[in-house]
């Protein structure tokens, strides 16, 4: 280090959580001090690390003698000038947030359960009335520059939708389903043997994780204060090689997609759920557990931005990029930019129109097929094209509609599933290939929070 570099300012951090992104950003800072010595302006050294257990075994790059389980005296020590929270979910993270906020130590947190909640609303509060830092960029798409380019490259564009892969390990389950042909339980054992889907995988493969991801995007591209409940939200496992292989045949893909966007009116609607895409689409080409988002905007048009969204080092990256801005504020005394936000108007993501797939098992016997496009007529949803494959005594019929309101299609999907001859309801997809249109549904929800 050069004698230029030793008189630099100190900036003690305080970890929460030594897992395995504390763990990477641990390895970040100290591999990469001088480098970072220069970009922040000050040497960032960590000032204590608090973990729920000590006796737990970690790498031999966490320092033993900075662990400490006392948390809540960690982020208020006045020693400490800023706080990393990578500990996860809503508790005791909210709590310790909190206290560091309220001490007015700047908080960078990759915690996407907790800054979707209620209690993420109340913390941006916090942050901006005591005039800190919370900046989050890690939360939503691991190493992806979403946040930054949304609050700051586009601050000045007036963006209409945001649509992405932001789910590593919903996207790597239907990328082995597409391309080897396996089934949904054989690919989700093989994401939980790599390590990118836990023992019990529900967070992610029933949309939870994109769900809260949606809300920090509409947040983040449409200024509104959004939560999980906000957001309308379907998982994957109801997906079967059958609907993947109609996609293929038809030119689109099926994706794991979280989709925010905003009416003429100013109404939000927010839903996370597998969709069929055009093969032609930049977002069918996202492959394995990458993450992408697709802004489009007024002036700008569209926009992808594309990279990892899971695993240790990416996400730490985020961090650090985080930390240092986080840094260079301390110094100078300022803090981000904390636009306000709006209470959300929500519109309810099921009234929008799109086109969808539908598989139905039937019994082979005369008039089937005529008590099946009747009971979709019924519902005012209308057939555009339909192909019908042998089935052990029976037929299985594929369908696609044109545009109808998701509520119309469920509705039909359950007075078929009442229909005599009806064995089984398969998949009913979405269909992405362009604008989603609103009607005229009455708005849902928009109190303050």
């Amino acid at each position: 280090m050069t004698a230029a570099a030793s008189n630099a300012p100190v900036v003690r951090v305080a970890l929460l959580g030594a897992g395995t992104v504390g763990s990477a950003l641990i390895d970040l800072l100290r591999s990469r001090a001088a480098q970072l010595e220069v970009q922040s302006g000050a040497r960032i050294e960590l000032g204590g690390i608090a973990v729920a257990d000590l006796s737990r075994a970690r790498a031999a790059h966490v320092p033993a003698e900075l662990l400490t389980t006392d948390g809540t005296g960690l982020v208020t020590d006045p020693a400490i000038d800023l706080v990393v929270e990578l500990i996860g979910g809503v508790e005791p993270a909210g709590s310790l947030v909190t206290a560091a906020l309220e001490a007015g130590k700047p908080v960078v947190t990759a915690n996407k359960a907790l800054l979707a909640s209620a209690r993420g609303v109340a913390l941006r509060t916090l942050a901006r009335d005591r005039g800190v830092d919370l900046l989050y960029e890690a939360s939503v798409a691991g190493a992806v520059p979403l946040v930054r380019v949304l609050r700051e490259s586009l601050t000045g564009e007036r963006i209409r939708r945001v649509m992405g892969i932001v789910n590593g390990t919903t996207n790597f389950i239907l990328t082995r389903m597409s391309e080897q042909g396996v089934d949904y339980g054989e690919a989700l054992a093989e994401a939980q043997a790599l390590g990118l889907a836990e023992r019990d995988p529900s967070a992610d493969v029933d949309g939870f994780d994109a769900a809260a991801k949606a809300a920090i995007l509409a947040g983040v591209a449409f200024g509104y204060d959004m939560v999980i409940d906000d957001v309308e939200r379907e998982g994957i496992t109801g997906i079967e090689p059958a609907d993947i292989q109609f996609a293929a045949r038809s030119g689109y893909v099926v994706k794991p997609l979280a989709i925010v966007e905003v009416g003429d009116d100013g109404q939000l609607a927010a839903r996370v759920h597998p969709a069929m895409l055009p093969t032609a689409h930049l977002l069918a080409g996202v492959r394995e557990a990458c993450n992408a988002v697709f802004i489009e905007g007024e002036a700008a048009g569209e926009v992808m931005l594309y990279g990892q969204g899971a695993g240790g080092a990416p996400t730490a990256s985020a961090v650090l990029g985080d930390l240092i801005d986080a840094t260079r504020n301390v110094r100078a005394g300022t803090t981000a930019p904390v636009p306000d936000r709006l209470p959300v108007r929500l519109y309810p993501s099921s009234e929008l129109r799109s086109p969808c797939y539908v598989r139905i098992d039937v019994d082979d016997e005369p008039g089937v097929l005529g008590q099946v496009t009747r009971t979709f007529g019924d519902h005012t949803v209308s057939i555009r094209s339909m192909e019908q494959d042998a089935q052990a005594g029976g037929a299985r019929l594929l369908f696609v509609t044109h545009a109808a309101r998701w509520t119309e299609v469920q509705r039909t999907v359950e007075a078929l599933a009442a229909l005599e001859p009806v064995r089984r309801i398969g998949g009913a997809i979405r269909i992405v290939d362009g604008p989603e249109s609103f009607g005229t549904a009455v708005p849902v929800g928009g109190s303050a929070r």
